[in-house]
């Protein structure tokens, strides 16, 4: 016999209404969703280490290991395990109980000069680039070889295409001729031995006796000009700079049309290299 069952029937349950939330923004269409960065991960004995060399820096009279032990707040354990490790990497040195920096740290430290150096000569060419209104360069020679070791130019100014290599045809463009007029004759014939006069543009000057009569006649000091000799459709400018034995220039270029600038251009980045030269005579040589 089948039971009926007579429980009152329980009232089902609401379904829970969600929570009123405020919509996400939209992002616009294309817009790639940016990754998550993943935790930064830290080495402990790194951070420690660097504040050791920190410390050490800060005594330029050297430090015994338990005083920079409690200047770090490090154990003394591991503040010995760090310094020998330091010491035999080179960034430390000991002598008679005192830690010093050593030649590795020292390295490290003319390597952040250095990049200040550069960047205060980066920041001068773009100010004389907005100021003059054309892209500049400057150069050495060192060790036998034309380096242009910054540039400085912008959209409205670009500057002129390196289609050939600067340092093997410093006969043709006005950095390489300001460089080479700096040296003596046999620093000059030594340079051309290596990197024979090659004609770039009908312009360019065509053997080394006529290259070496040109720079012989150039006035010490005064600004060197081509116009054409490295690429069709530009002229350059090259003011010299020398500082005991440096061959150094500050440079700057036009397209053709414009090259009726050319020469008061260089003059005026010539007064302006004289009013700026003392502060940049330790800059120069970067």
């Amino acid at each position: 016999m089948a039971t009926v069952d007579t429980a009152p029937a329980k009232t089902p349950a609401l379904p829970a209404q969600p929570r009123p939330r405020t919509p996400p923004a939209r992002r616009p269409t294309g817009m790639a969703v940016p990754p998550q960065p993943a935790p930064a991960t830290l080495i402990g004995s790194v951070q420690r280490a660097m504040r050791l060399l920190e410390t050490v820096a800060a005594h330029p009279y050297g430090a015994p290991a338990k005083q920079l032990a409690r200047a770090t707040g490090l154990a003394l354990p591991t503040t010995y395990h760090l310094l020998r490790t330091l010491v035999h990497e080179g960034y430390l040195r000991r002598d008679k109980g005192l830690f010093f920096l050593g030649d590795a740290a020292e390295r490290l430290s003319s390597s952040g000069a250095r990049e200040k150096r550069r960047g205060r000569v980066a920041d001068t060419l773009a100010h004389w680039r907005d100021s003059i209104g054309a892209p500049m360069y400057y150069a050495m020679y060192r060790d036998g070889e034309i380096e242009v070791l910054c540039v400085a130019d912008s959209r409205e100014s670009p500057a002129a295409e390196e289609w050939a290599d600067f340092r093997e045809t410093g006969h043709a463009h006005a950095i390489g001729q300001c460089l080479l007029s700096q040296l003596d004759e046999g620093a000059r014939r030594e340079y051309l031995a290596r990197y024979p006069v090659q004609a770039l543009t009908p312009y360019t000057v065509r053997d080394s006796d006529a290259l070496l009569r040109r720079l012989a006649r150039m006035r010490r000091m005064e600004p060197v000009t081509e116009r054409q000799e490295y690429a069709l459709g530009t002229v350059c400018a090259a003011v010299p700079i020398t500082v005991g034995s440096t061959a150094a220039t500050m440079a700057l270029s036009l397209p053709a049309h414009q090259a009726d600038r050319l020469l008061p251009a260089a003059q005026r980045l010539q007064t302006e290299i004289g009013r700026h030269l003392g502060s940049l005579t330790l800059s120069i040589s970067i």
